[in-house]
Order: structure tokens, then C-alpha cells, then sequence
């Protein structure tokens, strides 16, 4: 019997909407957001301490407050003592939280890629082979390199569906990522793509064949008018592109680009991070395959140099 209450009380909380469970997802409701991902760029490059963020950023203090602490309340960071008197603590990455790397990665591939920018460190890295590298997507079995065209999706033991995020409290940002990190060259165009949790959604779900409005709105739960927004910011950005399906009325699809498409291995490394930390009991809720060795997908970053796997601990800034 349904829970009765008086007839002063307040009334139930709005109905949760679920959404399809995805690996992929439940890693952006983390790492989408511009000030985030700024943090963890600048933690592989040993960054600990707040006053070095926030230098390094030029982010507001409570805003850099709040995400270190979400950072830490999910895993990713740690707080470690090194000064007693007074108390101060720095923030040093987890296992889970170096297990980002190949994330970070796969982010500054794709904008080395159509961006490239020679003032930008982040774009000189170099591998223990001695030179500066690109790196490259490929199946851990195989071998070879891995576009979305090479692979397929298999319901997991864990498919099923799950409560969409909470919405959060602040908007989009639309101040421009350099005039916030004081001149340090990182990675804006890539921000300005993926530093937004709704906008992060959209390009996932458009990996799994979703172009049509009602198809992403009803697989994220995302209001009408925030998905609106963020797919004609992607069409902006260049990520998408509009395509007329049918005239009267008139109705639009949404589908990658070359640079959109190109995103894939980022998108790919943050379901196998999702799979590994983010899983519940049941398992993953998505399977991916390789094409062509018939096995399911372990992602490996090479160097395009030698062919090496590259990792955090054998890549340096050039």
C-alpha cells in the first residue's frame, strides 16, 4: 500500500526520470565539466596544491573548492598532509584517478589533430622512445588502429535502466576558457567541446546511433531546451552537422562530422573507465567488439613513433 501523508505535508518529490544505464555516462555526470577537466590536466602534470590550480586556472576559489571536492568524493583524488603546522593538504591522483590518463590522452590526440598548436606543451609530448608523438587508437588484442566504423555494441550484464543525473546548479559557462587560465596554454578547443556535461552526452549518444531529437532527449533525459542548445553549439563547434530527413513538416537529424567522428577514442576510453570504476554488481551495461578480430574492444594508446603503449609513466612534456 502507497505511503499515505497529511494533507499539510509537502508533496512527493518529482518523478526521476530513467535513462538507459551507460558507461560512458555515468563517467561524464564526473568528468563533464570545463573545470574539471582543467584540473586533471593539470594534475598529470603534477599539480598538488590549491594555490598551484588556482594560478595555473584562475579560477574562483569556491569554485575550485567545490570541484576538489567532488574530485575527492568520487575517488579520482586523494588528500594528502604535508605541512602540520599549520595543517595544509595537497591533492595527489588515486589509482582510479591515474587511470584517467589514457582519457587525457586520447583529448589532447583529438586536438593536436584539427588543432594544432605549437605554443601548446600538451602538444609536444614525448614518448620513452625519445620523440614527440601523437598517439594512436588500437585494439589491445589486435593490434590495429580502431575507428568507429571497426566496431559494434552488445548488450552487457548490467543493461537496463537508471535515475537520470541530478540537474546541478550552475549553467553552461560562456566565458571563453583562455580568459581564465591567465595566458598557460591547455587545451581550449577541446574545452570548449567536452567541458560541458550535456554537451559531452550528446556527442556519446550520437556514437551508439542516436541523430534525432526525441531519440537523444528520451536516452538522457535532458530538457528540451538544454539539448537545444548544446546540439546547436556542437553544430557551431563543428562537431555535427544538420541533415534534413523529411520536408513537410520540416525535420532535422544530427550527425557526426569527420572531426566529430574522430572524438570516438575518447569516447570509447571513457565507457572502459566507466566498466572498470563505475559498473555495478550486474557488470557493464555495453558491450563493444572489434570488427575485425571478433573480440571485445580493450583499448590501447600507442605512440606513432614506435609503436610502444604509452602511459603516465613513460610520456613526458617534450
Amino acid at each position: 500500500m502507497a505511503e499515505t501523508r497529511p494533507i499539510d505535508a509537502p508533496g512527493p518529490e518529482p518523478v526521476t526520470q530513467l535513462v538507459q544505464a551507460n558507461s560512458s555516462t555515468r563517467a561524464l555526470n564526473i568528468l563533464g565539466d570545463r573545470w574539471t577537466l582543467m584540473i586533471l590536466y593539470l594534475a598529470f602534470q603534477r599539480v598538488h596544491r590549491f594555490e598551484e590550480f588556482q594560478g595555473r586556472i584562475g579560477l574562483a576559489r569556491s569554485l575550485l573548492i567545490d570541484r576538489l571536492r567532488r574530485l575527492t568524493k568520487a575517488g579520482i583524488f586523494e588528500k594528502v598532509r604535508y605541512q602540520e603546522r599549520p595543517a595544509r593538504e595537497e591533492y595527489h591522483l588515486t589509482e582510479m584517478g591515474l587511470d584517467l590518463y589514457n582519457v587525457a590522452l586520447t583529448i589532447i590526440r583529438w586536438e593536436k589533430r584539427w588543432f594544432y598548436d605549437p605554443a601548446n606543451p600538451a602538444h609536444h609530448l614525448k614518448h620513452s622512445c625519445g620523440k614527440v608523438f601523437t598517439p594512436e587508437f588500437r585494439c589491445g588484442h589486435c593490434g590495429e588502429l580502431v575507428s568507429p566504423r571497426d566496431v559494434y555494441v552488445r548488450d552487457g550484464p548490467g543493461v537496463g535502466v537508471e535515475p537520470s543525473p541530478p540537474p546541478r546548479a550552475q549553467r553552461r559557462s560562456i566565458v571563453p576558457v583562455d580568459s581564465l587560465n591567465h595566458g598557460n596554454p591547455m587545451l581550449d578547443r577541446a574545452f570548449q567541446v567536452l567541458g560541458d556535461r550535456w554537451t559531452s552526452h550528446v556527442i556519446a549518444s550520437a556514437f551508439l546511433g542516436r541523430r534525432r531529437f526525441n531519440d537523444i532527449q528520451n536516452a538522457l533525459g535532458v530538457a528540451p531546451n538544454i539539448l537545444s542548445d548544446r546540439l546547436s553549439r556542437l553544430v557551431e563547434l563543428g562537431v555535427l552537422r544538420k541533415v534534413l530527413y523529411q520536408e513537410r513538416p520540416e525535420r532535422w537529424e544530427y550527425r557526426l562530422t569527420d572531426e566529430g567522428r574522430d572524438l570516438y577514442p575518447l569516447i570509447a576510453e571513457l565507457n572502459h573507465w566507466g566498466d572498470r570504476w563505475l559498473a555495478t554488481e550486474q557488470g557493464p551495461p555495453l558491450i563493444t567488439y572489434h570488427r575485425t578480430c571478433g573480440h571485445v574492444l580493450e583499448p590501447k594508446l600507442t605512440c606513432d613513433q614506435c609503436g610502444e603503449v604509452a602511459t603516465v609513466f613513460n610520456v613526458t612534456p617534450a
